[in-house]
């Protein structure tokens, strides 16, 4: 189960201004430590939180991927964007806005996409909005095409494509998965810091949550009385391989609650596998010495029920859904680099212990809940 972090890179031509880097993820709700999840480890994440501002209640505008990002990157609604899908794009159907990158672009800053940023294809008008938005052509890691390839090795030996999937990335086609490929490219965007490391393995994030200290949704069942239009039979989970062979009815099932457990455990496990991409990155900006002239902006483009109200996936109106991460980190307001003992903010941390580094800081809070 993978969760996608996707990167834009905006570096200033000007010195004396700011770069901004922003960071936007795939289907990620707000199961993190900084928004007072106690089982998710998020410890890179958190430490960006407790450099920053981080608001507590920032919704998406509709919770799927194509309308959710346009509306945020063109500062509009989906009923202005007339965006409510995949298939339409919104310069020759709705207006020619100016999008948020493109503000940048023509006050003159360097714009680099890296990753999903728009969402691609017709809804980006198959090019992520280039040339309007961006600098240079936008980058899509080469291994993304297997996504939906049979890429999961069963029981039984066999590749298949499910919605469970602990990979062995060594096994993956290229020995690599997109974020990865993301997160390196982002760091030479930024000029920076090679990864030379040890592998990863996803499966070894599954070890954080073991499968006997999961535990359900604390409201598992369809509201009574909930409309038909108002629920999400969930079919990007039921086309997966080893979610049609539970024959689950339709369109409420339920999952049956061992496997409820195993879908919540592998998201807590992408979760920390994403966690890790981004320490990657602010890392290597801590490294670069651009973490004191550089803005960080982290989001989501929508949240993901599992097994909220019965509910999984996106594509419902519930909060879980629709409610998604926001936090920005902004340099000399959010935080100084001077409050920390040591001269590094944005020091790598190891989620499995091996190079775990304390730090130190204080939280300005500039007053918002937006």
């Amino acid at each position: 189960m993978k969760i996608k972090c996707s990167i834009t890179a905006t570096s200033c031509v000007f010195f004396a201004e700011k770069n901004v880097l922003f960071i936007i993820s795939d289907d990620l709700r707000t199961t993190l430590g900084c928004y007072g999840d106690h089982l998710v480890k998020t410890p890179n994440i958190d430490q960006l939180a407790s450099r920053s501002q981080v608001f507590l209640n920032a919704f998406a505008q509709q919770a799927v991927c194509a309308p959710s990002r346009t509306s945020m990157l063109t500062a509009r609604r989906p009923d202005t964007t007339r965006l409510y899908d995949f298939y339409s794009y919104w310069r020759v159907n709705a207006g020619n806005f100016t999008t948020l990158p493109q503000y940048f672009k023509s006050q003159g800053y360097t714009t680099m996409s890296v990753g999903k940023v728009f969402h691609p294809g017709i809804a980006s008008n198959y090019t992520d909005d280039y040339p309007y938005s961006w600098s240079a052509p936008p980058y899509h890691p080469p291994s993304f095409r297997y996504e939906k390839e049979k890429v999961c090795k069963g029981e039984d030996g066999a590749l298949h494509a499910n919605l469970l999937c602990a990979v062995n990335v060594t096994e993956q086609p290229g020995g690599i998965l997109p974020d990865m490929e993301s997160a390196s490219e982002a760091i030479d965007v930024l000029r920076g810091w090679q990864d030379d490391g040890p592998p990863l393995f996803l499966a070894e994030y599954l070890s954080l949550y073991p499968l006997d200290e999961m535990s359900l949704a604390p409201d598992p069942d369809v509201p009574e009385g909930l409309p038909a239009v108002a629920y999400n039979p969930w079919m990007d989970l039921r086309l997966r391989e080893d979610v049609r062979a539970l024959n689950i009815s339709f369109p409420y099932g339920p999952i049956p609650k061992d496997f409820q457990l195993r879908i919540r455990q592998h998201y807590f496990a992408a979760v920390s596998y994403l966690d890790a991409q981004v320490g990657r990155l602010l890392s290597a900006l801590d490294n670069m010495g651009r973490a004191a002239d550089t803005m960080v902006v982290f989001s989501s483009d929508h949240g993901w029920s599992l097994g909220e109200h019965g509910e999984w996936a996106k594509y419902s109106n519930f909060d879980v859904a629709t409610r998604v991460p926001l936090v920005f980190y902004v340099p000399g307001v959010t935080f100084s680099p001077e409050w920390l003992e040591a001269g590094s903010v944005f020091p790598f941390i190891d989620v499995f212990g091996q190079s775990r580094r304390k730090f130190k800081g204080k939280r300005f809070l500039i007053g918002y809940r937006g």
